[in-house]
C-alpha cells in the first residue's frame, strides 16, 4: 500500500531559480536562503520518496486567463520546463508518476472534487525551484513528481477549508493505492508578499511566524482565514498559502516539526520552509 510519510512547505521564489542556475548559493546576499535548506537536502537524501505529489500555482506558463482550472492533476509521463520569457531553466524534465496520478484523479473526483486531468503540461519556477531548493543541480531527478497546480492568480481562488479538505482526500486516495509507495506532499508558494500597487514589497513577519505556528497544532485558525484577511495581512500574493493546507491536511490529524526555516528578504518576499512527518 502507498503511505504519505512526510509533507514539506517551501516559498517558491523565481530569484531562487535564478540564483541557483546563476551559481549564486554563496554570495552574500543567498546564502542565509540556501543555509535553511542544508538540514532538509540531508534528510531528502534518507527518506527517499518515490513520489512527490507538489502543489504550486502556474504563472500563466500552462493555463491563461482564457482557462483557469481551480484544481488541476498532471496524469502524464514527463513534463518539460517551461520558457518564463528568458528559455526554460536548465533543470532536468520532471518525470511523473502516471499510475498513482490518474488513480488519484479517480479517487478525488469520485469524492467530490472536480479536478482537471491534464495530460501535457509545461511546468515553470512554482515547481522547479522547490526540486531545486531541495535536490540541488542532479543531472536527473531523483523522484517521480505528480503536479497539482491550484488557482491562486484569478479572483476567487478556493477557501483555505477546501484545500485542507483535497488535503484529507488526497490522503485517503494514496492509501488506497496498491503499490508500495513511500510519498510526500509538497505545499509550495508564499508567504506574504505583493508584487504591485502602493503596498508592493510588504512583509508582514508576525503573521508569517504565526501561521508557521499553526500549521504545527492549530489548523483550524488557518482554516478560517477569510480571501480578504490573506490579502490585507499578507499581500495580494500572499493567497498561495492555501496551497500549504493542502499539505497539511495529508498530513491527518497530528504532525511532528522536524524542521522550520524563516528569512526576510528574498527578493521581494519572506522565505518560509516546513518539513513535518504525520504522527
Amino acid at each position: 500500500m502507498a503511505r504519505i510519510t512526510a509533507g514539506l512547505t517551501t516559498s517558491h521564489v523565481p530569484a531562487i531559480g535564478v540564483a541557483i542556475d546563476q551559481g549564486k548559493e554563496q554570495s552574500d546576499y543567498w546564502a542565509p536562503v540556501f543555509a535553511g535548506y542544508e538540514w532538509t537536502k540531508k534528510w531528502i537524501g534518507e527518506e527517499r520518496p518515490d513520489v512527490i505529489i507538489l502543489v504550486y500555482n502556474d504563472h500563466a506558463s500552462a493555463f491563461s486567463l482564457e482557462m483557469i482550472p481551480t484544481f488541476a492533476i498532471g496524469c502524464a509521463d514527463q513534463y518539460p520546463i517551461a520558457d518564463e520569457g528568458f528559455g526554460p531553466r536548465p533543470v532536468p524534465t520532471v518525470v511523473g508518476h502516471p499510475g498513482l496520478a490518474c488513480h488519484l484523479a479517480q479517487s478525488l473526483i469520485l469524492d467530490e472534487f472536480d479536478m482537471t486531468v491534464i495530460n501535457k503540461m509545461d511546468v515553470d519556477h512554482g515547481l522547479t525551484v522547490p526540486l531545486s531548493l531541495v535536490y540541488g543541480k542532479p543531472a536527473a531527478w531523483p523522484v517521480r513528481v505528480i503536479p497539482l497546480a491550484v488557482n491562486v492568480v484569478q479572483y476567487p481562488p478556493p477557501t483555505g477549508e477546501r484545500c485542507y479538505k483535497l488535503g484529507q482526500a488526497i490522503r485517503r486516495a494514496v492509501e488506497s493505492y496498491e503499490e508500495d509507495l513511500n510519498v510526500q506532499v509538497w505545499g509550495t508558494g508564499g508567504m506574504s508578499h505583493q508584487l504591485q500597487g502602493p503596498r508592493a514589497g510588504l512583509i508582514n513577519q508576525e503573521f508569517d511566524n504565526e501561521f508557521l505556528d499553526n500549521m504545527i497544532d492549530n489548523t483550524a485558525q488557518l482554516r478560517r482565514i477569510s480571501h480578504l484577511e490573506y490579502l490585507r495581512e499578507s499581500g495580494s500574493e500572499g493567497i498561495e498559502l492555501v496551497m500549504w493546507l493542502i499539505m497539511r491536511g495529508a498530513m491527518g490529524e497530528n504532525v511532528r516539526e522536524l524542521h522550520r526555516f524563516y528569512h526576510v528578504p528574498a527578493s521581494n518576499t519572506a522565505v518560509g520552509h516546513l518539513v513535518v512527518e504525520p504522527t
